[in-house]
């Protein structure tokens, strides 16, 4: 008896951290689908490697700068001072919106940003870790698209 009411409040107490977590071969695919291969120019590779670089893969990801100057919003981390409604709002979407796992409005937004004149050049982890990279076919490996 004491095993399963213990047993019985574990599992109310254990909650999946990883559940909003995307899988890279699904983070592919959904970008794929939005319309992100090739788009600008940019490759698929460089999208879901922006991606990992972001969010980890985490399209609820919400990081606060700390010095307060801006939050980062969903898979790509859309800065809110310039793209969601808590700043210029230039995507014309709510900073919530950019956290849903379909990605749709995420990639309206993403493509709005990379037609800017930096390009993914506007995400300095794109810059750091896959504008240069010689690896990124990596990131689309064993996905079927």
């Amino acid at each position: 008896m004491k095993a399963s009411t213990v047993l019985s409040l574990l599992g109310y107490l254990v909650v999946p951290s990883s559940a909003a977590i995307l899988g890279r071969c699904v983070v592919a695919k959904r970008l794929h689908d939005g319309g992100l291969s090739g788009y600008e120019g940019y490759n698929l590779e460089n999208w879901v490697c922006l991606a990992y670089f972001e969010s980890k893969f985490n399209p609820m990801a919400v990081y606060e700068n700390l010095h307060g100057l801006y939050t980062g919003y969903g898979l790509f981390q859309i800065r809110s001072p310039d793209w969601c409604d808590r700043g210029r709002n230039l995507c014309h979407v709510t900073c919530s919106a950019l956290l849903n796992p379909n990605l749709n409005k995420t990639i309206e937004c993403a493509k709005k940003i990379v037609r800017g004149k930096q390009g993914m050049g506007a995400w300095p982890s794109w810059t750091l870790n896959c504008q240069f990279s010689d690896t990124l076919a990596r990131w689309l490996d064993g996905c079927e698209l």
